[in-house]
């Protein structure tokens, strides 16, 4: 057999191990747990649209983009929000809730996520993503104050376009939220984990994740059967307090919808990212930097380590809360976000 086949094998094997073995000691029941929590009210997760426009990256990469138009403007402002890895803009829910109807709010899919399109072999990196973000505002923000709210990959998104477009910052640019994010040293395999929980830190799968994209189709079969494991995970990693079962279900949706083509093409530029010298110019502007302490996924010392390259940058740490900040502590976030909008008018 060969070593693609010795490591694909392995995978199946692992996964539907761990599924087997999860069974035995309670997953099941604590799947069952976590599904009731909240009892049947729900967020109507997905329910927030817009006219949608599709903006073309400078690659040809067809990206989905709504734009909410305010009913009674309270501000100048343009707010642009650019999600995490593996997500979609829906993840922003409550932020787009918040500020409906008062603000003027773009909400983009990021290539290869969501209703955007596929990005071409090669061109899956977070400087494209920071070139998309480029396109994103000149082809619906040409002109006016933007802030910029970023997410986990969104954040970084950020900091590429601080990278590539330093003047944009002071000038087009009025603030930025950072949340749960970073800018470099980050561990591929935390990021990894809750898509496929029983190997992401596998070492010697962690080395074939872009072999095993060849095969993606096999492994998102093998996915869907550990999905009790992988809500499990999502529980686990994603939040830091026992939120509702629906914002669990919610994430984990996201995760699994999400092909493993496309978080393999992703995943060799998280250990890449290197940034810190660029975010430098955010000082220009209100910045905020979010993230909660019990962050497994970007830690929260990333984030006091972005705060301090930051000149003037606030730093905000939601005690206990997890990766996904954005819905489990959304009131602390929106909060936070019309702050910066005061601050950056």
């Amino acid at each position: 057999m060969s070593v693609r086949g010795r490591v694909i094998g392995a995978v199946t094997v692992g996964v539907v191990g761990l599924a087997a073995a999860g069974a035995g000691v309670g997953v099941t029941r604590q799947r069952r747990r976590i599904q009731r929590r909240g009892g049947d009210e729900a967020p109507a997760f997905g329910s927030l649209r817009s006219e949608p426009t599709t903006v073309v990256a400078d690659d040809g990469t067809p990206l989905h983009v709504e734009v909410d138009e305010p009913e009674s403007p309270q501000s100048e402002v343009t707010v642009v929000f650019s999600h995490g890895y593996a997500l979609e803009m829906d993840c922003w829910h409550f932020q787009r809730e918040h500020l409906r109807g008062r603000t003027r709010a773009v909400f983009y899919d990021q290539r290869s996520h969501g209703r955007s399109g596929r990005s071409p072999m090669g061109n899956a990196t977070i400087d494209q993503l920071g070139r998309d973000l480029l396109s994103v505002l000149d082809a619906v923000a040409p002109t006016g104050p933007v802030v910029l709210v970023g997410h986990s990959m969104g954040g970084m998104t950020i900091a590429a376009l601080a990278e590539l477009h330093p003047e944009l910052f002071g000038d087009r640019v009025v603030g930025v939220a950072l949340i749960s994010t970073t800018a470099g040293g980050l561990d591929p395999s935390r990021i990894l984990f809750p898509m496929v929980p029983s190997w992401g830190s596998s070492g010697a799968v962690h080395r074939g994740v872009s072999m095993l994209a060849r095969s993606h189709r096999a492994v998102d079969g093998i996915r869907r059967l550990g999905k009790d494991v992988a809500l499990v995970a999502t529980a686990e990693l994603a939040f830091g307090d026992d939120v509702p079962g629906s914002y669990v279900a919610f994430v984990d949706r996201m995760l699994s919808e999400t092909p493993f083509e496309v978080v393999a093409e992703f995943f060799p530029g998280f250990s890449a990212l290197d940034k810190f010298d660029a975010v430098g110019v955010l000082a220009k502007v209100p910045t905020v930097v979010i993230c909660g302490t019990d962050d497994k996924l970007t830690s929260i010392g990333h984030s006091r380590k972005l705060t301090s390259r930051i000149a003037g940058a606030r730093l905000v740490e939601a005690e206990g809360a997890g990766h996904m900040v954005i819905l489990e502590r959304s009131d602390d976030v929106n909060a936070e976000l019309d702050r910066l909008l005061e601050e950056a008018e």
